[in-house]
């Protein structure tokens, strides 16, 4: 209770009286216990000053003041009784001021945003910031908290290779309008999603609406990391496996190095976009020979899905389309059809890639 402050009430006794502007800590009070004395004093009528339940020191006696400083008992000095009042009478005075103070700071917030969006320009723009090669970000919040700056800052350009196949709807939809407001900025955006991103519905919605807007996206049947690149000046690399920890790099020759990298990878991609026949047959064919790829060196199916950007269960349709192509039903069985392949080439002899662009 010590977040009321104490007060003089018409019974003369002091008690704990909400701020001008009530909080989470009284509704709090009003939800739990304030519920209970609002539903005794409907029942009767109305609360006695002298009522027992409500004696002088006692907590219902703090919820039955609460209650009337909020407006939702009124107490009749003549009667020297609490009467309640209708809920919707007083939420006009309890309810519109909240929502305009939410307003208010929800625009200086904004203010505050510009300002220092500017100041950070400045400094990234110093010989300060030139010193720092490289700073660690920990923590999801923390490195989506840092994406939004950078994007928002960002001026010109912004390359990002998103790895592992399809992304969450859910996270798409918050990158959506982020990304969407830079480009009408006027700031250029090239992705790069392996092929299996494909198939999501998620993402072609998605893709969907940056293009249309001119932002490019491509996939790639390579494995690559996570990688975004902003302005060309500054690079953010996932620094573990669960990409809870981040590094961005400020070294002009790094961030040059992967744009190199990423520019590399780009050119050998497939646009997104494009719906064509040949395109498809592509995606297939390339999907097929990274999936024969993972087999011959050995890898594991788990460490082969997550380089393919796929499922565990998608990985072993992979697979099974493998054996009745090769017209084996073991993966020993397979091994050996593979290795008796003409020249060593992963086709199966006297068969030519189908131009069925669902075997995958």
């Amino acid at each position: 209770m010590d977040a009321m402050a104490e007060v003089a009430h018409p019974s003369g006794a002091p008690a704990e009286a909400p701020p001008a502007s009530p909080g989470r800590f009284e509704r709090g009070l009003v939800e739990d216990l304030g519920a209970d004395v609002y539903q005794t004093a409907v029942t009767h009528g109305w609360i006695d000053e002298s009522d027992p339940a409500f004696a002088p020191g006692t907590e219902r006696q703090a919820v039955l003041h609460l209650l009337t400083d909020l407006g939702l008992l009124r107490f009749d000095d003549n009667a020297r009784r609490y009467h309640p009042v209708d809920p919707s009478a007083v939420s006009d005075q309890l309810v519109v001021p909240l929502a305009q103070q939410g307003s208010e700071l929800l625009a200086e917030s904004a203010y505050w945003n510009h300002t220092l969006s500017r100041l950070g320009q400045v400094y990234r723009r110093s010989s300060l910031s030139m010193e720092r090669a490289i700073t660690e970000v920990h923590g999801f919040e923390a490195i989506n908290l840092f994406i939004d700056t950078q994007l928002n800052d960002c001026r010109t350009e912004l390359l990002t290779a998103q790895p592992y196949g399809k992304r969450r709807a859910t996270t798409l939809a918050q990158v959506e309008q982020r990304d969407v407001q830079a480009i009408r900025r006027g700031v250029s955006m090239r992705t790069l999603y392996q092929h299996s991103a494909r198939h999501s519905p998620a993402t072609r919605e998605y893709v969907a609406e940056v293009t249309a807007l001119g932002a490019e996206v491509r996939t790639s049947d390579e494995f690559f990391k996570r990688l975004l690149v902003f302005d060309r000046h500054t690079a953010l690399i996932p620094a573990t496996e669960n990409h809870a920890v981040a590094v961005a790099i400020h070294d002009k020759s790094v961030v040059s190095y992967l744009v190199d990298i990423f520019d590399r990878a780009w050119d050998r991609a497939l646009p997104f976009t494009v719906e064509e026949l040949s395109v498809a047959r592509t995606v297939a064919a390339e999907t097929r020979a990274m999936t024969l790829r993972m087999l011959v060196e050995g890898h594991s199916d788990a460490a082969s899905a997550k380089r393919l950007g796929v499922s565990a269960r998608t990985y072993a349709s992979y697979i099974a389309a493998l054996k009745e192509e090769y017209g084996v039903e073991t993966r020993f069985q397979l091994g050996w059809a593979m290795s008796q392949t003409q020249g060593g080439r992963l086709d199966p002899p006297d068969v030519a890639p189908s131009s069925d662009a669902s075997a995958f």
